[in-house]
């Protein structure tokens, strides 16, 4: 019968009660959504898309430095390439801590942090090291090249756990409260790993499943490492640890070739990887391979040309860079390719300057962004075509290998000395330079991670965060 009889007074009345009755439960209801849209989640190296780019609608920082628009700074115990990680109220970064002596004398231990996403302040620290030593003498063995160390992957995240490997081959989870769920060390199971540079390549974390690739060459270098080693991609059960399958993955590459330090990109039910001269299309639940295209190496002449970049989609494309100098190439994902023949859309050959040794690209409204560090300049790409945008000359006399993220119309950016400049997304000009390291920082290498209205920086001392 509705509201029929009631005086009018009542009715209105009776209306606004209901009013705040509705408003009580819908504040109710998205006050457990509150995590998921306030802090903005920024769960593995590339981000929630794994391209490098943020979906956030928040204003962005423009104008910052080391002392302005410092929302607070954290110093960590020692250095890392490795992205923080944002999940929720929280940070997570792995590092380094040398316990004793210089590098060359003392002991090192890795170490696995949460800081509180709004103070900064050190929640936990956990010591995450198992002492594994892949045919290392007695000594500091964490540091097995100066641009590098076994701290340089990055996390990540998954439902309730968060996930940190190392490159001597310790991967754990925890919880967020930093109570350890798991352990093992990956070299200890499968042997030591064949990489003449530190291995560093990132876990992926997709639908309920822990992924992470050892593509590495056949045979010892430096001392480490096994005849006939072979190269696999690993799918791990995240709430056990264990091994759900082991997928070996073939190369015809050579030595160094064989080498790649990127992470597996999830797109459109499928894993992409790069590495031993080639990208290949894998199954997730078998890790099967669908399709593999290459080479950027004919004849696999090049024996040195270990990858660092991962591939980045979008555009209906794969975007793979050759190292050295070599060009980039956009691969075709249409399904009704079923090889690898015919997938080449473009490369970039006909222009010298277009390439990228070490930083991944970014893709962001609907355009591709190179950045090359080689040559020192940050270019704007049609997926479609290949063609420039525009391009921008990068300041400073240090290397840009920091990989390029974006959100809020702004492109960030990193050099070895922590100088961090801000790109418009749009045309290209620089809007902001800032000097965020140290007089002697030389080799910072971390992404720029972004989390709701923040700007996540680890230099090689401090974590910022920039409001």
């Amino acid at each position: 019968m509705g509201n029929r009889g009631l005086p009018s007074d009542k009715v209105m009345n009776l209306k606004i009660n209901n009013l705040i009755l509705f408003s009580i439960k819908t504040f109710l209801f998205c006050s457990t959504l509150i995590p998921i849209f306030v802090f903005g989640n920024w769960p593995n190296w590339r981000g929630p898309n794994f391209d490098g780019s943020s979906q956030s609608t928040s204003s962005l920082p423009e104008i910052f430095d080391d002392s302005v628009g410092v929302k607070w700074k954290t110093r960590l115990p020692g250095s890392s390439a490795a992205t923080p990680i944002i999940y929720e109220d929280r940070v997570f970064v792995p590092s380094i801590f040398i316990t004793a002596g210089k590098k060359s004398e003392g002991r090192g231990e890795l170490r696995a942090l949460c800081l509180d996403a709004k103070s900064g302040k050190v929640l936990w620290d956990k010591n995450a090291g198992s002492g594994y030593r892949p045919g290392q003498k007695d000594g500091f063995d964490f540091m097995l090249h100066d641009r590098s160390n076994y701290a340089s992957p990055s996390p990540v995240i998954g439902d309730d756990s968060v996930f940190f490997f190392y490159g001597n081959g310790d991967l754990l989870a925890f919880d967020f409260d930093g109570n350890k769920k798991w352990s093992r060390n990956l070299q200890k199971d499968y042997g030591d790993f064949c990489f003449q540079w530190t291995f560093s390549a990132s876990p992926t974390y997709w639908k309920k499943k822990l992924y992470l690739p050892i593509l590495q060459r056949n045979e010892p270098v430096h001392g480490r490492g096994k005849e006939n080693a072979e190269s696999y991609i690993l799918c791990i059960d995240p709430l056990s640890g264990k091994t759900l399958w082991r997928h070996v993955r073939d190369s015809n590459a050579q030595k160094e070739s064989l080498e790649s330090f990127g992470t597996i990109i999830p797109f459109d039910e499928k894993l992409y990887i790069a590495g031993g001269d080639v990208l290949t299309s894998h199954h997730p639940d078998t890790g099967e391979e669908l399709w593999r295209w290459g080479t950027w190496n004919p004849g696999h002449k090049e024996q040195w040309w270990r990858l660092v970049p991962s591939p980045v989609i979008g555009g209906g494309v794969a975007l793979v860079c050759a190292p050295k100098r070599a060009p980039v190439f956009a691969i075709k994902l249409n399904e009704s390719e079923k090889g690898g023949e015919g997938r080449l859309r473009w490369e970039t050959s006909a222009d010298p300057l277009l390439t990228s040794d070490v930083p991944t690209p970014l893709f962001y409204r609907k355009k591709f962004y190179i950045l090359s560090d080689l040559k020192k300049k940050l270019f704007q790409v049609d997926p479609q075509t290949g063609s420039t945008q525009w391009s921008v000359d990068l300041p400073g006399k240090y290397k840009w290998r920091s990989s390029p993220t974006a959100g809020d119309g702004k492109i960030y950016i990193m050099n070895h000395n922590a100088m961090v400049i801000v790109v418009s997304a749009s045309s290209g000009k620089i809007l902001n330079q800032a000097e965020m390291g140290g007089s002697y920082d030389d080799n910072t290498r971390s992404s720029i991670a972004i989390s709701q209205a923040n700007l996540y920086i680890r230099t090689n001392e401090n974590l910022y965060c920039i409001e």
